[in-house]
């Protein structure tokens, strides 16, 4: 049995994974960013072990939700599920910075480095990191004409270097990146071509699974099969850049 903590579990794809996990006996600790939404996950998810609570879009949000997980803890794997689309005008938090990035590549990296390091670590990313393009000179977008589409696929390939960039620096851990497919969810919108359940399927399995496959580090999957992700990935000099830039931004190294 595994106790494995997944951010942005009060619905969609991040509440499937925990469905899927305590159904194969696993405990959960759910995420939702407010008291309300921590009340809807934990009814939706009854048998999971607790709630942690935190707004993923500010920096004192992610630094709650790393406090209150880490009271709940500790890990064997975390699920690093929360995300925001691509939709509508460029949005700056209360912090200043954009929407996107702050909640799909800061909120992860920041909770990587003041959580401690569990064995297992699982990225989301979209397959639209492929058409991401790796900007370390305007990261949020401040000086380029605003492209909502473009921001998430960019946020989704620095999820893989951040995936990545941790598998190389913690060779004693397993990190991942995994994009889970179309899914029709709230983000993934009715048109998606598949499930939940397969969308949640390959996190189980890497968060779990004793399967040699599962039992790898520095991957790109979906829907359990080992592929390539764009090639900006696997550059160990933007990895380590994009690494510097998040710190500057959070304050916060990864451990040591």
């Amino acid at each position: 049995m595994a106790t494995i903590f997944i951010t942005g579990s009060s619905d969609g794809i991040g509440q499937e994974t925990a469905r899927q996990l305590v159904r194969d006996g696993h405990q959960v600790i759910l995420h939702a960013r407010n008291e309300a939404r921590a009340d809807q996950a934990a009814d939706a998810v009854p048998e999971a072990r607790g709630v942690a609570i935190g707004d993923l879009s500010t920096l004192e949000g992610m630094h709650q939700t790393a406090e209150t997980a880490t009271a709940l803890g500790p890990y064997d794997a975390v699920v690093h599920n929360a995300g925001v689309g691509s939709g509508g005008a460029r949005q700056p938090t209360g912090d200043g910075l954009e929407h996107i990035f702050a909640i799909n590549v800061l909120a992860p990296y920041l909770l990587t480095a003041l959580m401690g390091l569990p064995e297992r670590l699982v990225y989301l990313t979209s397959g639209l990191e492929s058409v991401g393009r790796v900007n370390l000179d305007d990261l949020q977008w401040e000086h380029r004409r605003w492209n909502a589409m473009q921001a998430y696929s960019d946020s989704k390939l620095y999820d893989v270097l951040l995936a990545f960039a941790v598998a190389r620096r913690y060779p004693q851990l397993r990190s991942n990146a995994v994009d889970p497919g179309w899914i029709k969810t709230k983000l993934g919108g009715p048109s998606a071509s598949d499930n939940l359940p397969i969308g949640a399927s390959t996190q189980v399995w890497l968060a779990t699974s004793d399967d040699p496959a599962a039992q790898v580090t520095g991957r790109y999957f979906k829907w359990k099969q080992d592929l390539r992700a764009n090639p900006e990935a696997y550059d160990e000099t933007l990895q380590e850049s994009l690494l510097a830039i998040c710190a500057k931004l959070t304050g916060t190294l990864l451990p040591a």
